[in-house]
């Protein structure tokens, strides 16, 4: 989020028992976010030293306390570390292109790609014929980004990968280099972090590397972060209010 943008405010009394009612599901599990006295103990920012921290994409949550004492609200802001996950090896060698960028730390740009490998232009083109403007405006920023070294341009190219995204898969990405557009996000963010660039990227883009993360989490039974958890239950309760409305009860939906 930009920082002149004010979100909703998100705990206010009424909501916290909703959201007890609806007991947010994360990744299948149950979070209760209507602790008070655990909201306010979770960390303003996690423990990351510099060179860390360029590999967590970082959300603002805003959170709006109600304290019944003085009959008012308090507001604070908390932010949601989500490290990224770059694709792993595949043993069916599907990734051996995106390997090259990636041993090499480099953004993978598609136009770039087809001059040096013209043999696969054929199915490029057939599934982005469509979106071939996109993957030239990404080569005009990286090559700007060459000539100036100004890590502001990059903001844009970012935002263009993520409007990609959305398309996917298509069939060049199954046959040719699957997941190259999650390397490309991650390489981004990672940049623009790099250079302490401020950007936001969509609600539906950081589900998605909340998912991601999760399911690295789970896959190599790594230890429950339990802030990671609530924080990530506060943003789907923020960005998608509605998330999980069916399974709410008509009795629900009264005041108390």
């Amino acid at each position: 989020m930009e920082p002149s943008f004010k979100p909703k405010p998100l705990l206010n009394k009424s909501e916290l028992k909703n959201i007890k009612r609806q007991r947010t599901k994360i990744e299948g599990k149950k979070v209760v976010t209507d602790d008070v006295r655990k909201l306010k103990s979770l960390k303003v920012t996690p423990e990351l030293s510099l060179e860390e921290e360029i590999n967590y994409y970082k959300e603002p949550i805003w959170i709006e306390y109600y304290i019944p004492k003085e009959s008012r609200f308090a507001y604070e802001t908390k932010f949601l570390y989500i490290k990224l996950i770059d694709p792993e090896d595949r043993e069916d060698g599907l990734d051996r292109y995106l390997k090259i960028y990636k041993d090499k730390n480099e953004f993978f740009d598609m136009i770039r790609f087809m001059g040096e490998y013209p043999k696969n232009n054929e199915i490029i083109e057939r599934s982005y014929h469509d979106r071939m403007g996109m993957l030239n405006t990404i080569n005009r920023i990286l090559r700007n980004y060459e000539k100036t070294s100004d890590p502001a341009e990059l903001k844009e190219a970012c935002y263009v990968v993520e409007g990609l995204i959305k398309f996917e898969p298509t069939l060049a990405t199954i046959q040719l280099f699957p997941d190259y557009l999650i390397y490309n996000l991650n390489w981004m963010i990672r940049e623009l972090n790099k250079f302490k660039i401020t950007f936001s990227l969509e609600d539906s883009t950081i589900s998605l590397l909340i998912k991601r993360r999760n399911e690295y989490w789970e896959a190599h039974d790594l230890e429950v972060d339990e802030d990671f958890d609530l924080l990530a239950a506060l943003f789907y309760e923020q960005a998608f209010p509605h998330r999980g409305a069916e399974q709410l009860q008509p009795d629900d939906f009264l005041m108390e």
